[in-house]
């Protein structure tokens, strides 16, 4: 079986990790520092909807749990799905945002790097909002 290509992206957040969580966990709270997955989130029952770089998508979330755990399923409009494995969790009195990106069959290298750029600055966003709210 073929793994694919990753990129571990992950910024530290000097924020207690449950609030960082608590924060990160609330689907409406995407639109202040998702950028990169979309934009006009809209929530359809237990799915959300945005209009992804691509075009639409919809994104089913992990439910809150105690473990930091904060994954997602992408579908794109092609009806590909899209993992997103995403974790908070405690670094000293902080926490650290751990994003990992897969590059999909099909995508270009060149496409890749975007997409780590987006997610760069989709982290240091979170972290901007917490760090200034704390």
């Amino acid at each position: 079986m073929q793994t694919l290509e990753t990129r571990i992206i992950h910024v530290s957040i000097a924020r207690d990790w449950r609030a960082v969580y608590d924060f990160a966990a609330e689907p409406a709270n995407m639109p202040r520092w998702a950028a990169g997955l979309g934009r006009n989130f809209a929530r359809a029952g237990e799915v959300w909807t945005a209009d992804g770089p691509g075009g639409p998508v919809t994104i089913r979330f992990a439910p809150r749990n105690h473990f930091g755990v904060l994954d997602h399923v992408v579908t794109l409009r092609s009806g590909v799905d899209v993992a997103v494995p995403l974790r908070v969790v405690q670094n000293g009195g902080g926490a650290e945002v751990i994003f990992t990106l897969f590059r999909q069959p099909g995508m270009s290298p060149a496409d890749l790097a975007r997409d780590a750029e987006a997610v760069t600055r989709d982290l240091n966003s979170l972290k901007a909002l917490m760090e200034t709210a704390a």
